[in-house]
């Protein structure tokens, strides 16, 4: 029997919990030729996520958890998962249902009998999302798209069915700095894509609120780009260009028409508006080197305070 492992990130997630179970144990007992262990990973969470899953795991051997010393952040959790699954393929979902359990099948089907390396899955609509943050979600596949290698569906979940080769290639990129969906997109291998319907979410609250999500876009696009450092590059050779322009108009106006040269109020904002693209420049280089300041230090990408894994 194949075995695939379940990978489930969960941060206060309680009250999904026993719902997720429900469901994903219905889904293992159809699927009779593969056997599954569920590996949640407890990132830091606050609530009673740990002591639901120590029940779980009493009551059904195939549950394992990891719980972190802190919240390391989804990327950590995943990166956990992958590093402690020992199935055949592995499939990540989240816990509030978001992620239907139900195409399991179909997914392990496009896999061995059409020879895709994963199957992933994409949101067909954003319906329930708020219409700004649904905007900026759009533009932010484009823009990624455009400016990195990565090739990354709009509406993309985290939702994917792996081989173990493709697992095992993602973690041997040991980097620091995680951006999960450029990994996928990036390293290649053959991919089926799965549209479904949006749904909402079985119960809890959403952890990923706008700025969070504004936060991990930036650290997508520097994680898979150079394109920022090449605009701000780009900018230093505009502004020069036209500091260059402007000295030569002066300088006729006043030898050739006598003209006075203009007074403080247009230079004072002609210096703050090239101060604040100065200032923007070295954010956008200090985003870079802060990102190569981490990975120096080596540190590891999560800590594992409890856990009933063995490898």
């Amino acid at each position: 029997m194949d075995l695939i492992s379940v990978i489930v990130p969960c941060f206060n997630e309680q009250e999904a919990l026993p719902y997720f179970y429900e469901e994903i144990n219905k889904v293992s007992q159809k699927m009779n030729n593969s056997s599954f262990e569920f590996l949640f990973v407890d990132d830091g969470s606050k609530d009673r996520t740990l002591s639901i899953l120590k029940e779980l795991a009493q009551k059904d051997e195939r549950v394992k958890y990891i719980s972190f010393s802190r919240n390391f952040g989804k990327e950590a959790a995943i990166y956990a998962g992958f590093e402690n699954c020992k199935g055949d393929y592995a499939v990540m979902m989240d816990a509030d249902l978001q992620d239907p359990p139900s195409l399991l099948p179909e997914m392990l089907r496009w896999i061995k009998e059409e020879g895709y390396d994963s199957v992933a899955t994409r949101r067909g609509d954003r319906e329930g999302e708020p219409p700004i943050r649904s905007f900026f979600a759009k533009l932010f596949y484009k823009i990624i798209n455009k400016i990195s290698d990565a090739d990354i569906v709009d509406g993309a979940r985290d939702y994917r069915l792996m081989s173990r080769q493709m697992v095992d290639t993602i973690l041997s990129m040991g980097e620091y700095n995680r951006f999960s969906k450029g990994i996928f997109g990036w390293i290649g291998f053959k991919t089926k894509w799965i549209e479904f319907k949006n749904v909402e979410r079985v119960a809890g609250q959403t952890k990923w609120s706008f700025w969070k999500l504004f936060k991990y876009s930036l650290e997508g696009i520097t994680a898979f780009s150079v394109a920022p450092l090449q605009i701000a590059s780009l900018f230093g050779v505009f502004f020069s260009f036209v500091a260059f322009v402007m000295i030569v108009v002066i300088i006729i106006k006043t030898l050739v028409f006598g003209d006075p040269v203009g007074g403080w109020p247009s230079m004072a904002c002609i210096v703050m508006m090239i101060g604040g693209i100065q200032l923007l420049s070295i954010g956008v280089l200090g985003q870079y080197l802060a990102k190569a300041y981490m990975e120096s230090k080596h540190r590891p990408l999560y800590i594992a305070r409890e856990t009933n894994t063995k490898k």
